[in-house]
């Protein structure tokens, strides 16, 4: 008798998990990870203990929005969709609420951990996606709002990994990466407006076109990127952080500068012995200016003989080649592997293109369903190829990697 109740018991337990798992759209959680790890590599840094905390904020952000969303369409789902948890009662409305609130409260006590500005970050997206839930899902304003968070969500990764006093600056060297994540959302999310009545080719045809962009724009060749967070672009240019100063013995200020016609300014200044700047210039000139201080000065586009100059009592400076492209900088980045990129584009690329094809064919509520799952788990090899445009190989494969959890899961849980 004892035994015929516990397996009963665990049946049930077994049947609200899934019950749960399909409110949450389970699958699509494994496309949220990438957003902070991609957002970490267009900072220049390497992901640590704050990116983890952006991570698992992102993670209870996205899922308080998909219990929300369910709980706001509930009276529309009871027509259209009424096998989904709520209106089947599987689940109740109160619960699915409390959910929603509970997991917005974690995602942005979590983002407080990582400094200010990642909580002004996450704060900001957890007001645009309640404001979608709640209103501006169905208007013309929807899917701006959800491509706004995507983006969002790629600069909270990026704000937290770079800690409290650097957290603006690295989320403007983010911001290209994220507007390529808010692209591919909008053009996701517009295709999805649709998914339940079917009717429209235009939709998933205007997909397909940004969705071919974006591929060749993540296969293209990028700007190198310097160690100290200056970007370097394919036409020669550089800018960088300027200026480091240094107190006391035996600290160091390294910063670096550079400009595309081959000058710039990354004068150190520092007091105590081993005090140490360096500079790019693009002339090749160097000079060192305090006693025992030490700068270093890289030349971008080699114009000759190296020279050195130097004034004040033990000042040296040096002049060495920084770049043999036209290009100063104060350190030399990473080169990422043109391969991996491509690869990564044609994963995203098929990912997403097959199913949108498909739906232009033949814009049934079935194909435009499957366009936007396609749309949603193609957003991995995305997540992973800007990694790898940023040089970080192996956040980019371990990004990869979710990819086939996601299809897995995709199989037995919905994610639309």
């Amino acid at each position: 008798m004892s035994s015929a109740v516990g397996s009963a018991d665990g049946s049930v337990a077994r049947s609200a998990a899934r019950d749960w798992a399909e409110l949450l759209r389970l699958p699509a959680l494994f496309t949220v990870p990438g957003d902070a790890l991609a957002g970490a590599c267009a900072t220049g840094m390497r992901p640590n203990r704050r990116t983890l905390l952006a991570l698992t904020s992102s993670l209870c952000l996205y899922e308080a929005g998909m219990a929300l969303n369910d709980w706001a369409d509930r009276a529309d789902d009871a027509v259209e969709r009424p096998e989904r948890p709520l209106p089947s009662g599987r689940i109740s409305p109160p619960a699915a609420l409390t959910a929603a609130a509970a997991l917005t409260a974690a995602g942005l006590a979590l983002a407080s951990r990582a400094g200010r500005p990642a909580l002004a970050v996450a704060g900001t997206l957890a007001g645009t996606v309640w404001a979608y839930d709640l209103g501006l899902k169905h208007t013309p304003a929807g899917p701006a709002a959800m491509a706004a968070a995507r983006g969002l969500d790629l600069l909270l990764g990026a704000t937290a990994t770079a800690g409290r006093g650097d957290g603006l600056r690295a989320a403007k060297h983010a911001v290209p990466s994220a507007g390529a994540l808010a692209a591919h959302t909008l053009a996701v999310t517009v295709v999805s407006r649709r998914e339940a009545e079917g009717g429209s080719s235009a939709a998933p045809l205007a997909a397909l076109a940004v969705t071919t962009a974006l591929a060749r724009l993540v296969a293209g060749r990028p700007g190198a990127r310097s160690a100290d967070g200056g970007a370097c672009g394919a036409g020669g240019a550089c800018t960088g952080a300027g200026a480091g100063g240094g107190a006391g013995a035996g600290m160091r200020a390294p910063a670096g500068a550079g400009a595309g016609a081959g000058t710039g300014a990354g004068v150190g200044t520092g007091a105590g012995a081993g005090a140490r700047a360096g500079a790019g210039a693009g002339a090749g000139d160097g000079a060192g200016t305090g006693g025992g201080i030490r700068a270093r000065v890289g030349s971008g586009a080699r114009a000759g003989a190296a020279a050195r100059a130097g004034t004040g009592a033990g000042n040296r400076a040096r002049v060495g080649a920084a770049a043999r492209a036209g290009v100063g900088t104060g350190t030399p980045s990473r080169a990422p592997r043109h391969p991996l990129r491509a690869a990564l584009a044609l994963a995203y690329l098929g990912t997403a293109a097959k199913a949108l094809f498909h739906a232009v064919l033949n814009p049934s509520p079935p194909l435009t369903q499957r366009a936007v799952g396609g749309g949603i788990r193609a957003m991995i090899p995305l997540q992973a190829a800007l990694a790898a445009r940023s040089g970080a190989v192996g956040t980019a494969l371990l990004t990869a990697a979710l990819a086939p959890a996601a299809r897995k899961f995709a199989r037995k849980v919905s994610v639309t």
